[in-house]
């Protein structure tokens, strides 16, 4: 008889923070599925996240630091406060010297997460680049940040294009400013990533991904449970 598959499922309970329950079987197979399915959750998530994990069999202890890959690619976007729960001996023991922290419930987790202070501006549909300029300036002019707002006006200006370009969607663009780093992000309805186009035509409406990419301090493509995508960039006051 084959063996059955390995699953693994996660189950939102929404509060003041989300707290994601998941239960199942961490493997090989499960892992990808595990992943993605937090940093979808962590995309809808402002206030932050807290991992159930009591009821999730470590099959392959050697994955545990899926979950520090986790904190690490939400740390900058949503950057959001990140944190898993469990009494559980046994995986307390395999994630220690995990750069994650663990606490015994989520009551403990939530007294404990620090949220740091920001500023933020949008969803706002952006139905054309020079309204997504306008919309970027204005922000940066009232956050007092107007060494940024040359790169942020490129970066929503590349994004709202792409999505205009390729997509059916009517982008939404937001704006995010915490301890010095400006966000600039846009939401669509479909489920295909961004990605860095080579050989790009110069004479192509839009400098293209690349250039986001050299003037960002960090940029991505981020899945959505609801359905579609958020890309995002992120800029570093000098």
């Amino acid at each position: 008889m084959l063996a059955r598959p390995s699953s693994v499922r996660i189950v939102p309970r929404y509060g003041a923070t989300t707290t994601a329950a998941v239960d199942g079987v961490l493997d090989q197979s499960t892992r990808p599925l595990l992943k993605d399915g937090l940093l979808a959750f962590a995309a809808e998530s402002p206030d932050g996240l807290l991992v159930d994990i009591q009821h999730l069999e470590l099959a392959d202890p050697a994955l545990v630091g899926v979950f520090a890959l986790v904190a690490l690619r939400i740390g900058d976007w949503p950057a959001i406060p990140f944190a898993l729960v469990t009494r559980r001996a046994d995986q307390l023991a395999l994630l220690a010297g995990q750069a994650v922290p663990v606490y015994p419930d989520a009551a403990s987790a939530e007294a404990a997460l620090k949220r740091p202070e920001r500023r933020r501006a949008g969803r706002v549909p952006a139905r054309t680049s020079a309204r997504a300029r306008g919309f970027v300036r204005g922000a940066c002019d009232r956050w007092e940040v107007p060494e940024l707002a040359e790169d942020a006006e490129l970066i929503a200006t590349e994004f709202v294009e792409n999505v205009l370009r390729h997509t059916d969607s009517v982008p939404r663009l937001a704006m995010e400013l915490r301890h010095g780093k400006l966000t600039v992000e846009v939401a669509d309805e479909s489920p295909h990533p961004a990605v860095v186009r080579e050989g790009l035509d110069p004479i192509e409406a839009g400098l293209g991904l690349r250039m986001v990419a050299k003037v960002a301090k960090t940029w991505g493509s981020s899945r959505c449970r609801s359905g579609g995508k958020t890309v995002w960039a992120v800029l570093r006051r000098r």
